[in-house]
């Protein structure tokens, strides 16, 4: 399955499924990261770490461990 890591800058994907277990993934669902909601690749950081995205019309920085946790269709 591909997940948000995957993702090109400019290219949006919604999510599928949340991989994390316990506070990881409560965190990632506060952030407003849930089943179904569209993702907008913004920027990558020149070393690859945060990548910048844009979730319900707010920027949001994810770390790429963050990123793999995120599957998306």
């Amino acid at each position: 399955m591909k997940t948000l890591r995957d993702v090109k800058v400019g290219g949006t994907a919604v999510v599928a499924r949340l991989r994390g277990k316990g506070a990881v993934k409560r965190r990632i669902m506060d952030m407003g990261i849930t089943k179904g909601t569209e993702i907008y690749v913004r920027k990558v950081a020149p070393l690859g770490d945060p990548v910048e995205v844009t979730v319900r019309n707010y920027e949001l920085s994810v770390r790429k461990a963050d990123c793999e946790m995120i599957e998306i269709v």
